[in-house]
């Protein structure tokens, strides 16, 4: 099964911005999935004012790339379709809605934690690669 969802890349000093979910105990990128109906735009516009209390609109979006990965927390077997998204507005987000904390990470930070969604590994291996964000 293809889950298909849209996610927020918000780099700070050379970090990415990953949310915490309280009911799946893990850090992931903002955002989520894409309704029937919506758009991958629409999808993490509404996400965002969910999950971050931050009002964004479809033209702050800049598609950066897609990842496919195994979505976490998920039925075994589901595969995420993830197209991933800079804003041109900065934003001052607060955790809401299931998002329990906010936190900025390295790939190495992120490899520490306990759970790990593979979808966020793979987007910090390519922002890292790129020189984005730190190792």
């Amino acid at each position: 099964m293809q889950l298909p969802t849209a996610g927020l890349l918000d780099i700070k000093d050379k970090k990415l911005l990953l949310a915490f979910s309280k009911n799946k105990q893990c850090f992931y990128l903002p955002g989520g999935k894409i309704d029937t109906g919506e758009t991958a735009k629409q999808a993490l516009c509404r996400e965002i004012g969910e999950e971050l209390n931050t009002q964004l609109a479809e033209t702050d979006l800049v598609y950066y790339t897609h990842i496919t990965a195994p979505a976490y927390g998920e039925n075994p077997g589901t595969i995420m379709e993830q197209d991933c998204f800079f804003s041109h507005t900065a934003i001052r987000p607060t955790a809401a809605a299931e998002i329990g904390e906010l936190r900025y990470f390295s790939l190495a930070e992120y490899l520490l934690q306990e759970n790990q969604a593979p979808g966020a590994v793979m987007i910090l291996a390519l922002l890292t690669k790129e020189g984005l964000v730190d190792v």
